[in-house]
């Protein structure tokens, strides 16, 4: 529980939350941290606030940040399991599949980045990553302010 009027900040009470979590064996070596998105919901605290979690966390040697990828539990030198694909080509991969399978359809939109972001439990870059790689494979296009929609089969990668 946190104690919100107390003179311990609020990032560094949910820090050691997720500390006792590594302890107990809920998070292991490798694992992702909690998203920003998820530690707001959570524990009901602003964005700046969850970024201060993550710093926390690094100062305190309990995780470290690889630049594209996320947050991670362990130090720099820990090993992570390398068979996990990045978890943005996972969440394309996902998209494509209902595209393939008709779950959605040709000129319709794709689920939004916000949608994303909570369904997938991740930051707003990697929801960002997933659509522009659906983009770059030619499943999806998007229109400035308006959304991103599926293309049109033919435009669709040759492997399907």
């Amino acid at each position: 529980m946190l104690d919100r009027k107390g003179p311990v900040p609020i990032y560094q009470q949910i820090a050691q939350l997720i500390h006792e979590r590594v302890t107990r064996g809920e998070l292991a070596i490798g694992d992702p941290v909690p998203s920003e998105a998820s530690l707001e919901e959570e524990f009901q605290i602003a964005r700046t606030t969850a970024r201060r979690v993550a710093r926390e966390l690094r100062e305190r040697g309990i995780a470290h940040t690889v630049r594209g990828q996320g947050t991670f539990i362990g130090t720099p030198a820990s090993r992570r399991p390398h068979h996990r694909a990045a978890r943005y080509l996972a969440i394309s991969d996902e998209i494509a599949q209902a595209i393939k399978e008709g779950r959605l359809r040709p000129n319709h939109p794709i689920p939004s980045e916000k949608t994303l972001m909570r369904h997938y439990d991740v930051a707003k870059v990697t929801a960002r990553k997933a659509v522009a790689h659906l983009r770059a494979q030619g499943w999806v296009f998007t229109v400035p302010h308006r959304g991103t929609y599926v293309s049109s089969p033919e435009k669709w990668p040759d492997d399907v």
